[in-house]
């Protein structure tokens, strides 16, 4: 079993480089190891102590040196380890959200075109703050200069499409609800929920923050209706907040992953269960063999990238594409 230093200087190997010397600095300090070692196991984890440090920094609590050098990271531990420990162990890490629209939007699009709907609600299954629910409301670039989405939009997001196919240019129809499912959602118009998102990503990459704060401005114009609980057995609710008329589209990107193999299961059960009464698709984008019934294509599991898949009420689930780096690269594979 590794100790705690070797954690965090193996967690340094894969971070930014200011993240990577501030987990270094807390590695090579006996004292900052000893106040984390005296944490809850659940607080230990070297993304929540960094993520917890920079709240602090974030809110104004802790020097702004202490975002970049590790020396003065130490130092704050030590001062308020407490105060850390609270939020680390309160508080899960969310991971970056941005550019998940790239690779949602034309599947989104793609199904809506396909049942014939001229409106859409989004319900999104681990949505965290529910930035998959704007993705119509984001302005999309691919790499041969088409735009999708919303072309005046403050947020930008770009994707490269590799392969000869292209995913088809048709925009998202009219949404008319936003739903997003969570065992923990956060809420991007709380002041304390819309820190912990900033404090999440690396202090060093200003651009990702920048664009964060577009998105959560976004939400904020417009909430989104969020669900806390079981988010599989939340799905029939939130399926029936969207208007009759309307085609609900439940998405799921990397959150089936968090799931045990037999809620997945219990997941494509309750979407065929309200599909049993109105028209439902699903747009899945996850690893190879996560999403019950999305074919494999042959594909080996943890081989580094995701299946965009689509199922369709009373058709088989089919794969619309490939997918890597969270979205920014995607393979179209499906005839338009």
């Amino acid at each position: 079993m590794s100790t705690l230093p070797e954690r965090y200087r193996r967690f340094a190997e894969a971070a930014s480089p200011v993240q990577a010397r501030i987990a270094v600095a807390l590695a090579g300090s006996d004292a900052a190891t000893r106040a984390i070692g005296a944490m809850p196991a659940r607080s230990r984890q070297p993304a929540r102590v960094l993520a917890a440090l920079h709240d602090l920094v974030v809110a104004g609590r802790a020097p702004e040196t202490a975002a970049a050098d590790g020396q003065v990271a130490v130092q704050v531990l030590l001062d308020r380890s407490d105060e850390v420990a609270a939020v680390a162990g309160r508080r899960t890490v969310r991971a970056d959200e941005t550019c998940r629209g790239a690779v949602l939007h034309p599947a989104v699009a793609e199904a809506a075109h396909r049942l014939g709907a001229d409106a859409v609600g989004l319900v999104d299954v681990g949505c965290g703050a529910g930035l998959n629910l704007i993705l119509d409301r984001v302005g999309i670039t691919y790499d041969d200069g088409r735009v999708v989405g919303d072309p005046s939009s403050p947020v930008r997001l770009s994707a490269t499409v590799v392969g000869e196919s292209r995913p088809p240019g048709r925009d998202v129809p009219q949404v008319v609800a936003r739903v997003g499912v969570d065992r923990e959602p956060l809420d991007g118009t709380d002041p304390d929920d819309a820190r912990w998102l900033r404090a999440c990503l690396p202090p060093d990459e200003p651009a990702r923050a920048a664009r964060l704060g577009g998105e959560l401005a976004l939400l904020a114009s417009d909430p989104p209706v969020l669900m806390r609980g079981d988010v599989v057995d939340l799905i029939p609710e939130a399926v029936a907040r969207v208007p009759a008329g309307a085609l609900p589209v439940v998405t799921t990107t990397w959150a089936l992953s968090r799931l045990s193999t037999g809620d997945r299961r219990r997941f494509l059960h309750r979407i065929t269960e309200v599909a049993a009464s109105r028209p439902v698709a699903w747009v899945s984008v996850e690893g190879v063999g996560v999403a019950p019934s999305v074919p494999t294509l042959g594909d080996r599991p943890a081989s580094g990238h995701s299946l965009i898949g689509l199922a369709l009420p009373q058709r088989d689930a089919e794969v619309l594409g490939r997918c890597w780096s969270r979205g920014r690269l995607l393979s179209w594979l499906a005839d338009t």
